[in-house]
């Protein structure tokens, strides 16, 4: 995976302290103990939201009102939230933008970043797989409302990604009709592309990070499967396979596997404790 992101990354959380909900701290040495602390593991969304004034008061009482109003079990974060600049985000955004849409972001987001005033992180609460969905959905109406009262740019640390205001305006939107329409496929697929990264290289593969916030294991393609763009179609099919097929077809079809070898640490956010689907080189 790439060097940078992960030592900003690794930096940043040791800063702020935060750890995945974990009955563990310590890495283990196997897949297979891996996969016996994943059963203690759940995924937990950590929105970063950044203010173009400093003051703190107008994202704080939206966001307040979203946890009374739909997003419960969500907090801010009353530590590390603050009503003054960081000068790490400049960098720390320009590694999470989502290179897989055309036109994610762009030059008015980046000069958005560069210039806030403020930031305010948001936490959610831990949760069970069956929840995921519902959660990422309220995830998103959480930053759609936040928006609204003035974030300027936002970022889902969980994986790492962030898109342009009319970006995640465009999943809002789509996110609001699938929940309507009472479509849960879609509900999942919308999560997954707001608060997912892709593609990422880890040891000869091209991953995906965040599923887990959808209640979907990850998935590794070869690198020789094709050029990013290919891989990254290939890594959402499996994932659109998995939703709607189940797991045990998609593994059986694709003659895939289904590991938890993990490059992350069980008390990581980026952990998936439903494991990693690797395809076969």
């Amino acid at each position: 995976m790439n060097l940078m992101r992960r030592t900003l990354f690794g930096s940043i959380w040791a800063l702020i302290g935060w750890k995945a909900s974990s009955a563990k701290q310590s890495r283990p040495e196997t897949g297979e103990e891996t996969k016996a602390q994943a059963e203690a593991v759940t995924p937990r969304h950590v929105l970063c939201f950044l203010g173009k004034d400093r003051d703190l008061s107008q994202l704080c009482e939206a966001a307040s009102q979203a946890i009374a109003d739909f997003a419960g079990g969500f907090s801010v974060d009353e530590n590390y939230s603050q009503a003054e600049p960081d000068d790490r985000m400049s960098q720390s955004f320009a590694v999470c933008w989502d290179r897989v849409e055309p036109d994610a972001w762009g030059p008015e987001d980046e000069d958005a970043v560069a210039h806030h005033q403020s930031v305010l992180y948001v936490l959610g609460p831990s949760i069970e797989q069956g929840e995921t969905v519902a959660v990422s959905m309220a995830a998103l109406l959480l930053v759609e409302r936040l928006i609204g009262a003035g974030a300027v740019a936002v970022k889902g640390e969980s994986a790492g990604i962030a898109h342009g205001l009319d970006r995640w305006t465009e999943l809002i939107r789509q996110g609001a009709a699938a929940v309507k329409a009472a479509d849960s496929l879609a509900q999942q697929r919308i999560g997954r592309l707001a608060f997912a990264k892709r593609p990422l290289s880890a040891r000869g593969y091209l991953e995906s990070v965040g599923f887990h916030l959808v209640g979907l294991p990850e998935v590794y393609v070869p690198e020789t499967a094709g050029n990013e763009r290919q891989v990254v179609a290939i890594i959402d099919a499996v994932a659109e396979e998995i939703a709607g097929r189940g797991l045990d077809l998609t593994l059986k079809e694709r003659l895939a596997s289904l590991s938890f070898d993990s490059t992350y640490e069980v008390d990581e956010f980026k952990f998936n404790p439903y494991g990693i689907v690797r395809l076969a080189e």
